[in-house]
């Protein structure tokens, strides 16, 4: 009967997790695009300069203050020869994500961003010389399909925002290569690396975003019809967002890992699902049946990896096969990496 209980409570606490999940992630990727598309706020710079400031302000409180979290102890030395590298693909990954949203519709950026499992096993095996079964070279092959089906009939392409997008890519699947090295004996969890990576990214992004969207950001101030109420919106999808790196961190402990990468494609599912019915962007059967493709796609490769790391005592590894909980979902679903 505890048992039964203990069975039932684990299920629920599950649910919880991902749906809590799901609702903030879906919330900063529709939060941002009404900012850019319905407020005629066009910085994204600035938008993502008001993410870090507030997820540092929320790693503090939530590490510094309510203790939720203890500190993982960083040499000073290793914060700027390891940290602040990674914070800069960090920052150039959270920009061009947003830089992509101002140009094109959700369901397309959410599409395009599922490509991050080929661009990383692309660069490990092109630039890092990595090898691997051939079984994950196969679970690409849809992947990269679905994406060349679905940008061949998206009805709202913008070549700008296609190339931020598939640079966002490359951007998360760098940082993601770089962590194995850079933060080697560091075992972070998402509110720790947003405690030391937001500070540094938004020192960071704040010259250029002054330079480049201070005087645009000025003049849209003047012109606002609707000034504070813009302004809740801009900071809450700042608070949103860190909001979703502590539900990463809940959900990562409330379920397997079988159970997070299904979730996973699931989410930009109902991401895409969700902002077509406030935007309305068109779709057409064909872009949607390539969207479908690629969801399917990382599914297999998350689901390919699972297999492989789990092989039996004695059975041949491929070098990059994964080893942690993390490390065993697929990339598409960012982890912990894109969602300051």
């Amino acid at each position: 009967m505890e048992e039964t209980r203990l069975c039932s409570w684990t299920v629920v606490r599950s649910i919880f997790a991902i749906f809590q999940w799901w609702s903030f992630n879906v919330a900063v990727i529709i939060m941002n695009k009404w900012i850019f598309q319905k407020l005629d706020f066009k910085f994204p710079l600035t938008v993502s300069c008001v993410h870090f400031i507030c997820s540092s302000i929320g790693a503090y409180v939530m590490i510094k203050v309510l203790k939720v979290k203890p500190l993982i102890s960083v040499e000073p030395e290793d914060r700027w020869r390891r940290i602040f590298p990674m914070s800069f693909v960090f920052c150039i990954n959270i920009v061009l994500g947003n830089v992509s949203l101002r140009y094109i519709p959700v369901s397309f950026m959410q599409t395009i961003k599922s490509f991050t499992p080929a661009t990383t096993v692309i660069l490990q095996w092109m630039v890092w010389r990595k090898y691997f079964d051939w079984r994950i070279w196969a679970s690409l092959v849809p992947i990269v399909g679905g994406i060349l089906l679905t940008s061949v009939t998206e009805l709202s392409f913008n070549v700008f925002g296609f190339c931020a997008a598939l640079f966002g890519c490359l951007a998360t699947s760098t940082k993601t290569i770089l962590a194995e090295s850079l933060l080697h004996g560091y075992k972070f969890d998402s509110i720790n690396t947003v405690y030391y990576m937001a500070p540094f990214a938004t020192m960071i992004l704040a010259v250029p975003a002054l330079l480049l969207e201070g005087t645009g950001v000025l003049e849209w101030i003047q012109t606002s019809p609707d000034l504070m109420s813009s302004f809740i919106i801009i900071i809450g999808s700042g608070v949103t967002a860190f909001c979703l790196n502590f539900s990463i961190f809940y959900v990562i402990h409330s379920t397997t890992a079988v159970t997070f990468n299904v979730a996973g494609n699931l989410k930009v599912a109902f991401a895409v699902a969700f902002s077509w019915m406030i935007f309305k962007n068109p779709i057409s059967p064909m872009n949607a049946f390539g969207c479908a493709i690629t969801l399917v796609g990382c599914t297999f490769y998350g689901y390919v990896r699972h297999r492989l790391a789990n092989q039996l005592p004695g059975t041949p590894r491929t070098p990059r096969t994964p080893r942690s909980r993390l490390e065993m979902t697929p990339l598409v679903i960012d982890k912990i990496d894109d969602k300051v």
